[in-house]
């Protein structure tokens, strides 16, 4: 299902002029329960978001591979769902992150660049110099490979 969902809606942003930067970022479900996770190089919207949830309605109610009854949620993800594509973390470039490792080591820090191979973290780190403690500021270079999980950290 999950699949058959992605790929009708990449078919929908390849034909829809104002979708053409849209990407599917996660779908999941169970029962009847179907759950869409959209994102954009650009704003995505609620007007985007609801165009979405009816085309897939349409696909839904027509070829019933969820019967008559279900649940659509379609929505962008929202800060506390980790980033998963690179085009998701150039949008990101100036917000603060927190990256897991697959070692299981944890950086917190600005998002300076990233590529399709590596993102790099401007960090803030307490380090010992003498008797006193100094912070410093690095530059962290993060492979993608590398990155397990990746957190947006809003500041308040």
């Amino acid at each position: 299902m999950e699949a058959t969902i992605s790929n009708l809606l990449e078919t929908f942003f390849d034909t829809e002029e104002e979708f053409r930067d849209c990407f599917v970022v996660d779908v999941n479900h169970s029962n009847k329960k179907l759950e869409v996770f959209v994102d954009s190089d650009s704003a995505m919207t609620f007007a985007k978001c609801q165009r979405i949830s009816r085309y897939l309605e349409s696909y839904l109610d027509e070829e019933k591979p969820l019967g008559e009854e279900y649940v659509l949620n379609v929505s962008s993800p929202g800060v506390d769902r980790p980033l998963k594509f690179y085009r998701q973390y150039l949008k990101n470039v100036g917000r603060n992150l927190e990256v897991t490792t697959t070692e299981g080591e944890t950086y917190n820090g600005l998002l300076k660049a990233a590529t399709p191979t590596e993102v790099v973290l401007e960090a803030k780190q307490r380090i010992k110099e003498g008797k006193r403690k100094k912070t410093i500021v690095e530059d962290i270079t993060i492979a993608t490979d590398a990155i397990k999980k990746s957190i947006v950290k809003i500041s308040f």
